[in-house]
């Protein structure tokens, strides 16, 4: 049965439908891609049959405090969750298309479980040989899609506030790594810190200062 042809009232009964075919599902999603600073960080979920999450909708979508039950909530049902996390020196090394890819295929073997098929959220892993879906906005297609979501997003979120703490200047904490107006500021104030992608311009426009 072709996934595409596939039609479901909510996103955990996609997930079902696709399960009557394949047995051990994973979805895929990454969080970090836009962003100045900071890893980009793939998560892979393996949801149970028949759940359903109160709440569970695509990371962008919810609050910090949702994210936050959300994530917990899935810790404790999710069969098995991977992570996958690539920093700023790689991506500038490999670009972060590929960053990306390699922080997927990191997840999918932090699951440490058999797999039938992959759900992932508009990308394709030529390296994985794993059957595979990739969709358009997957994470309001699929929970499993949608709970990856999350979990990258809550981990990635705790990497930054870890970079404000070295580097408070920055403010990490608020912006994430991403180009608000309060970042530009402060990169053109204080320069490029270790954790900012050297290739990503207006990053790439600033000197490099040397940290301790």
């Amino acid at each position: 049965m072709p996934l595409t042809n596939l039609c479901a009232e909510n996103i955990f009964a996609y997930d079902d439908k696709v399960r009557e075919v394949y047995s051990s599902v994973a979805g895929l999603d990454e969080a970090g891609r836009g962003p100045l600073a900071g890893p980009v960080v793939a998560a892979a979920v393996v949801l149970p049959r028949d759940i359903h999450i109160e709440g569970l909708i695509d990371s962008k979508k919810t609050t910090e405090k949702q994210r936050r039950r959300l994530f917990w909530e899935i810790n404790r049902k999710a069969l098995a969750i991977g992570v996958g996390i690539v920093g700023a020196e790689i991506i500038d090394r490999i670009n972060i298309l590929q960053a990306t890819k390699t922080a997927m295929s990191i997840a999918i073997g932090d699951l440490g479980v058999r797999l039938d098929i992959l759900l992932i959220d508009a990308v394709k892993l030529t390296d994985i040989r794993i059957r595979q879906f990739s969709m358009f906005k997957g994470e309001s297609v699929s929970a499993s899609i949608a709970a990856a979501s999350i979990i990258a997003k809550v981990v990635r979120d705790d990497i930054m506030c870890d970079c404000h703490a070295r580097y408070p200047q920055y403010n990490f904490r608020s912006h994430k790594g991403y180009g608000t107006k309060d970042h530009m500021l402060r990169l053109s104030q204080y320069g490029p810190a270790p954790m900012h992608r050297k290739s990503f311009r207006p990053v790439s426009d600033y000197s490099i200062p040397e940290h301790s």
